[in-house]
């Protein structure tokens, strides 16, 4: 028989699973109390649990932590770790420390198959989805190490922000994605707010609709580009979801999210589209002047971070702060976002991990991309 991870459990299957063995509810409650607030694995020491109930955990059941193949640290602070998930693949978790929060960047897949052009993940191809329990045990192994490592009391967490936002496209693992959130955000587990668990995705229209309805949170959607022929070529998911279907799943999607505006992630590329241009097509899309509604919004500039084959360069500063001008004069929240953690290769767009490809990405990602020259900034 083989033994059941409970990571892999959300309360409601916990609850469910005790059941089987003849356990109340507030024993599941008291047993998910231990692994996750406690960070506890081994059951002889959960005292409080009868001693019938450690007996039958200890033949049934198991709480698997991820194999720790290296930890890197960054001169700001960030920490990247490599975790082993079998079959020669490996994922990376990436913890960000600030002064008011400490945000950890979770994987959701080995690699990633939707390809974007800036992407290290993508570039590498795609070899499976994580599971629940995968996911859950980035969060169970940063908080409880970090607790100990940074000699925090007993339930004074280090984290209290969570983002989908390492390898993998969490909206195509959307089975293992829910009960995983459901893990982070509940009250006996890490109790982690709404408004701070954020799931980011480059666009899947469907599932959009149904983490509205299962399980919203706070979203931030992949842009990059402010036309259908622009993104088409910089995020290929576009061709199935266009920009027209995206921003309408993201209007729905504030009838039921935490926060009152999506998040926009546009990574500035060299000549490609961080003009004038396409600030003024950025604008007209979201604000409503191209004939949809307005889409409530913030947006989040993002120096691209270089990596070999991509053939693409990071936007110079003075573009990038054009761009930004250009959005907040129109009435848009913009911010640039803040490079952390590129010395150890942690920054947005880098995690790469170690994949088994199964989805041949180099032959896939050999096509060009489109070029785009700015126009000078003062041009109209």
């Amino acid at each position: 028989m083989s033994l059941v991870n409970l990571l892999d459990l959300d309360l409601d299957a916990l609850v469910a699973w005790c059941g089987e063995q003849g356990e109340k509810r507030f024993r599941a409650v008291q047993l998910f109390r231990w692994i996750h607030q406690k960070g506890e694995s081994d059951f002889a020491r959960m005292t409080d649990l009868a001693k019938s109930l450690r007996d039958k955990l200890a033949t049934a059941a198991v709480v698997q932590p991820l194999k720790i193949l290296s930890e890197q640290a960054s001169a700001d602070g960030t920490i990247k770790w490599l975790f082993d998930v079998g079959g020669g693949d490996a994922v990376e978790t990436v913890f960000i420390p600030e002064d008011d929060r400490g945000t950890l960047c979770i994987s959701s897949q080995a690699g990633c198959a939707v390809g974007c052009r800036f992407c290290a993940t993508g570039h590498q191809g795609f070899s499976r989805n994580l599971s629940t329990g995968e996911i859950v045990a980035q969060l169970w192994f940063a908080e409880h190490h970090l607790r100990q490592r940074l000699n925090r009391p007993a339930g004074d967490r280090v984290i209290s922000n969570v983002v989908m936002m390492g390898m993998g496209e969490p909206l195509q693992n959307y089975a293992a994605l829910l009960p995983a959130l459901r893990v982070m955000l509940d009250d006996h587990g890490y109790g982690v707010s709404r408004r701070r668990v954020t799931v980011s995705t480059s666009g899947v229209v469907p599932m959009i609709e149904r983490l509205r309805s299962d399980c919203p949170v706070a979203l931030a959607v992949s842009l990059h580009a402010p036309t259908d022929a622009l993104r088409d070529q910089l995020v290929p998911l576009n061709r199935k979801y266009p920009l027209a279907e995206l921003l309408a799943a993201c209007r729905d999607y504030l009838t039921a999210a935490p926060r009152d505006f999506i998040t926009f992630e546009y990574c500035m590329l060299d000549g490609v589209n961080d003009g004038p241009e396409q600030a003024r097509q950025l604008i007209a899309l979201v604000s409503g002047q191209a004939g949809a509604p307005r889409v409530p919004c913030k947006f989040n500039l993002i120096p691209f971070n270089p990596f070999p084959a991509s053939g693409l360069k990071r936007s110079p500063r003075d573009r990038v702060m054009a761009f930004a001008k250009q959005l907040q004069e129109a009435g848009i929240v913009t911010t640039v976002r803040k490079t952390r953690g590129d010395d150890i290769d942690a920054a947005c767009g880098q995690l790469a991990g170690e994949v088994q490809d199964r989805t041949n990405a180099q032959i896939r990602l050999t096509r060009p991309v489109i070029r785009i020259e700015p126009a000078p900034l003062g041009s109209s």
